[in-house]
């Protein structure tokens, strides 16, 4: 059966984003990933779905009696309200119920209604009747449900009584989730559930959305958890769906396949085409010549041929970051050493006795929960943080550059031409052009400000800096953050080739697969690091046979 569809829906924003002709009918227990560049559409073809717009052309249909949950990448919540108060307003039925409710036990106290018994009689009997309307919509059990839903994703007894304000961006996304999920809407529309979850919170939001019984859509940059999870992926690119069986990585062979079969079958035709355009060329040669109704027939034959041809599209190259130019340089053999490393603020004490030792040529993966004191060792390491205890020693012929996760090294105020030429000099058509390497067009570069940039746009101009700065030592602090799929990889690959040492804060498990050889965890509890050989997955394996 089809929860929901989308029947030849055409929309286009102001700014130019246009989709048109969009078809796709979303089965009821699918497990469906939507990919696609920045800046395709996928949130607004998910909110398609979800009816917050309305298509210009065609239909969004849902099947009679389904119910939608739609979960934005920006999502707000009581700053007053505790973990689980706010999770208990996910009913507004429940919750109207219930204001009812405390409107006839204020009226039972009144006077003017228990001394009339007409009007008590009435009073009683719209409670009865509440009451029953409360147990139907599952009043009865439904704190204990929403308690079970919260631990599903990962909240604790002890967590409940926090306050939203205190919670971090993850933890967000996942109280919102929990509240959608209270409901078992037919369909979820997830966008970017994952964004600013740590490891933890990405294994418990994997296995909710396998255990979740109705679809679910999920917009994610995040290769593993579409690898985990996804049962089809739809490509959204050039305003337009593809369609895919199967998980991310049967994707990406699926498309390169199709990418190979398409380039085929264009150079077949274009070479067909030649032909019958020498062919007519010859016989409108020879009409001219002879003046040949025949040849002027022959001619036309062949040019009907050609119109009567399906064309096919000749494979659009996506345009990918140019990154080849992060070159790094050969330094000091020994990088960094942390020895016995504490810091402190106040009584509350964050790293307890940290060591860590970096060679030329590492890629080291930093991982831990959020709040264990990742960010902070980072800033210790560039000396924004002073130890409260310890040394740390960088390399004589080390020169580091730093990659801040929420851009905190960027000038708001600033243009992007002019935070360019601030950390090199060039001429300003010098700055355009290396930002269009970046793919900033011209506009763009010279009159918008840095502020105005989205988060994805932000994290290509700070990678862009740090090729202008050619650093051999490479601190990122969650790159990938905000990044599209394409930019990702394109960012693995340069780090591949990269000739010197990068130390890697990352909660992005594909990416620690295909760039580091090292893997250190940050113990909340001890305050220290534990060492593990390989990326993710070899990672991933030792912490199981150790359990």
């Amino acid at each position: 059966m089809i929860s929901l569809r989308l029947d030849n829906v055409a929309f286009s924003h102001p700014g130019g984003l246009v989709l048109e002709n969009l078809s796709w009918a979303v089965p009821d227990t699918a497990k469906v990933g939507l990919v696609g560049p920045n800046g395709a559409g996928k949130s607004t073809v998910l909110k398609l779905l979800a009816g917050h717009l309305t298509p210009e052309n065609g239909f969004v249909v849902g099947a009679k009696g389904d119910s939608i949950g739609y979960l934005p990448q920006e999502v707000k919540l009581d700053p007053a309200k505790t973990v689980l108060a706010e999770a208990l307003t996910a009913s507004p039925k429940l919750a109207a119920i219930e204001a009812e409710l405390q409107e006839v036990e204020t009226a039972l106290s009144d006077p003017a209604v228990y001394g009339d018994e007409s009007a008590l009689a009435k009073t009683l009997e719209q409670q009865s009747r509440l009451l029953a309307a409360y147990e139907e919509a599952g009043g009865l059990s439904y704190e204990n449900t929403v308690k079970a839903t919260l631990r599903r994703l990962g909240f604790s007894e002890s967590d409940f009584t926090l306050l939203t304000s205190v919670l971090s961006g993850g933890q967000k996304k996942l109280l919102a989730l929990a509240k959608l999920a209270v409901n078992q809407p037919a369909v979820l529309l997830l966008d970017e559930p994952d964004n600013h979850l740590d490891l933890a919170g990405k294994v418990y939001l994997e296995k909710f959305i396998r255990a979740y019984p109705g679809a679910v859509v999920i917009v994610s940059h995040d290769r593993y958890l579409l690898d985990e999870v996804a049962e089809g992926i739809v490509e959204l690119a050039g305003g337009k769906l593809d369609f895919y069986t199967g998980n991310y990585s049967a994707y990406v062979t699926e498309k390169e396949l199709r990418r190979l079969r398409q380039a085929q079958l264009y150079a077949a035709q274009q070479k067909e085409i030649a032909r019958l355009e020498a062919a007519i060329a010859r016989f409108e040669l020879w009409a001219s010549l002879v003046v040949n109704e025949r040849h002027i027939k022959q001619a036309r034959n062949k040019r009907r041929q050609i119109e009567r041809m399906d064309k096919v599209d000749q494979p659009l190259e996506q345009k990918s970051l140019d990154l080849r130019r992060l070159n790094g340089w050969r330094g000091s053999d020994k990088v960094l050493e942390i020895v016995d490393l504490v810091k402190a603020f106040g009584d509350d004490l964050v790293l307890a006795g940290v060591t860590l030792r970096l060679w030329h040529g590492e890629r080291v993966g930093l991982i831990g929960p959020n709040g264990a004191g990742k960010s902070v060792l980072f800033r210790c390491i560039t000396g924004e943080e002073a130890p409260t205890a310890g040394v740390i020693k960088i390399g004589p012929s080390v020169k580091m550059g730093v990659y801040t996760q929420e851009h905190q090294s960027l000038a708001y105020e600033k243009n992007l031409v002019e935070t360019v030429r601030q950390v090199k000099a060039m001429y300003e058509d010098e700055a355009v052009a290396f930002l269009g390497k970046f793919l900033f067009p011209y506009q763009q570069a010279k009159s918008q400000t840095v502020g105005s940039l989205s988060g994805g746009e932000r994290s290509r101009l700070q990678i862009a800096l740090l090729m202008l700065q050619q650093p051999n030592f490479l601190l990122l602090d969650e790159p990938t953050n905000n990044l599209d799929i394409q930019a990702a990889e394109a960012l693995e690959q340069a780090l591949d080739e990269f000739n010197g040492t990068v130390l890697v804060i990352s909660h992005d498990r594909y990416f620690l697969d295909k760039v580091v050889d090292r893997v250190v965890e940050l113990d909340p509890n001890q305050g220290a690091l534990v060492e593990y050989l390989g990326g993710y997955t070899d990672y991933l394996a030792a912490r199981l046979s150790i359990s």
